[in-house]
């Protein structure tokens, strides 16, 4: 079984990443196997969306009037089950035409390559979500990263292959060369780095935030700048989404602006914060109450709970009393504070 890793001979010398088009065409001396559906397991985290539907019953349609004419690709896993690395969408099909069977090529390649070679092979599809390519990028992206040459002695080693003289002369250190495996991949996916980073911010999201993404519902750069906020402030954020409808890009760039220097906010500060970015009355300022300063106030019975709610109602009282003084200033003329 021919092997999809391919080393130099002598020891230490890097090898490079197989080219896809090489790993999915079937070469001359391999066997197409009829294999059991029943013992094919979808590939691990598989970031493709199968769905049931209109695309996916003319597919079937297809194959129950000339059968599948493109075998699938699948590797051996250790308990003598095979995975799937290209060809999902078949084999969902051939379970709809409930076949026990599909053609099949069986490949031997380490977990490295059956990543790259996954993520590639589904790429060439005409339309995919983003939340799909930002999953699928992610998993490409930490397989070259795992699999990236470092600098040896002569520093010409670039990302698991020999650098080009063209590709040292580039380079500000000659001697050291090494590029970014985000730059090689977004030059293997056809996009610029800025794009392909883009998509992986992406993966940051909740899930509703993808989904939003996904429906059009949400610009992807307010998504990827919403995706450099904490888990829970995102939750918060959607809820103010909810609420209101929709958040503008620069009520994120406020947010992100207070958060990283509060680095918390509680879901009551959010809301006022982006509604004062609205109006145009700048950020929340944060005061702190320290426990210290509290105790003068409440008894250790109160939880923080308690203490908020009264210091709330307190204020709420306050602004009434504040607003009737300057009602009775503004038609005395005088302090409405002096004693009579």
């Amino acid at each position: 079984m021919k092997k999809t890793r391919k080393k130099k001979d002598r020891p230490g010398e890097p090898w490079h990443l197989i080219d896809v088009d090489e790993l999915l065409t079937a070469e001359s001396d391999e066997d197409i196997v009829e294999l059991p559906l029943e013992k094919i397991d979808p590939f691990e985290d598989h970031p493709f969306k199968v769905l049931d539907d209109e695309m996916m019953q003319d597919l079937a349609g297809s194959i129950k009037r000339n059968g599948i004419l493109t075998p699938v690709m699948v590797r051996t896993k250790q308990n003598g089950r095979y995975e799937m690395i290209s060809g999902h969408r078949r084999m969902r099909a051939a379970q709809i035409m409930e076949l026990d069977t599909i053609p099949a090529i069986i490949r031997d390649m380490d977990d490295i390559d059956a990543v790259i070679v996954m993520v590639d092979a589904n790429l060439k599809r005409e339309k995919l979500l983003p939340s799909e390519m930002a999953y699928a990028f992610r998993m490409r992206y930490e397989a070259i990263k795992e699999k990236a040459g470092t600098p040896g002695v002569s520093g010409r080693i670039l990302n698991g292959r020999t650098a080009t003289k063209a590709e040292l002369m580039k380079s500000p250190d000659p001697k050291r060369f090494c590029i970014r495996s985000d730059i090689e991949m977004a030059a293997a996916v056809g996009m610029s780095r800025g794009q392909l980073q883009r998509y992986l911010r992406l993966t940051e999201l909740i899930p509703e935030f993808l989904e939003m993404v996904d429906r059009e519902t949400l610009p992807l750069m307010t998504a990827v700048d919403i995706s450099f906020i904490g888990e829970q402030a995102q939750r918060y954020l959607c809820d103010y989404i909810r609420e209101n409808g929709m958040v503008k890009t620069y009520q994120v760039t406020a947010l992100r602006k207070y958060l990283n220097n509060a680095r918390h906010i509680s879901k009551k500060d959010m809301f006022t914060l982006l509604g004062n970015s609205i109006t145009g009355r700048g950020p929340v300022r944060a005061i702190t109450l320290t426990e210290q300063k509290l105790q003068m106030y409440f008894s250790a019975n109160y939880s923080l709970n308690d203490m908020e709610k009264i210091i709330f109602r307190l204020l709420d009282r306050w602004k009434v009393e504040e607003k009737t003084a300057g009602i009775k200033r503004k038609a005395g003329g005088k302090n409405a504070y002096e004693s009579t």
